[in-house]
């Protein structure tokens, strides 16, 4: 009975080991930097980014001169001018900061710029990496462009080139080949 017992989990453990879980990586910036349309888009918020803050900028420094030409004067003004004047320059000041807030803040038009640009093309690498995890029976798939540190990566388990060729950008050269 010990035998059968001990066969039955031999064979079991035997079956187990056969089909045990596939794991792979990719390196998804080596995969968006070989997209076109995410370089494009990446430039496009670059420039947008560029111009907002060349506007906020130049608002700052007409704050900035209003500000030294009412020290300039500063003596010479009544009080309810120098109240008046310096309500001025503190007004324009929060208007300044709160363009600068809608521009750059946390859920300003540049993050939104940035959902509406990069985040398509993000969600077609995902998907691409879920039906090539699926079709590849691959349990895990790591990326090794994010924080996860990965001491040693054979390189036949990279998917950043067939996730690249399944989104139709393959290049035909393999990393390890450049």
């Amino acid at each position: 009975m010990k035998k059968l017992i001990l066969s039955v989990i031999f064979i079991f453990t035997v079956i187990a080991a056969s089909f045990s879980q596939k794991f792979a990586f990719v390196d998804t910036d080596y995969i968006l930097e070989n997209i076109p349309e995410y370089e494009a888009a990446k430039y496009k918020l670059e420039d947008i980014s560029v111009e907002w803050q060349k506007e906020i900028e130049a608002k700052f420094s007409e704050i900035d001169k209003l500000y030294k030409a009412y020290q300039s004067e500063e003596v010479l003004l009544p009080e309810d001018i120098k109240k008046k004047r310096e309500d001025e320059i503190i007004q324009k000041e929060k208007q300044v900061k709160e363009l600068q807030k809608q521009k750059f803040g946390k859920d300003g038009d540049l993050f939104k710029k940035r959902q509406e640009l990069i985040k398509p093309i993000q969600d077609k690498v995902y998907n691409a990496i879920a039906e090539l995890s699926e079709n590849e029976n691959i349990a895990i798939m790591f990326d090794k462009s994010g924080s996860l540190t990965m001491l040693y990566s054979n390189p036949k388990y990279d998917k950043s080139d067939d996730i690249l060729d399944k989104l139709g950008y393959g290049i035909g050269i393999k990393k390890e080949e450049k």
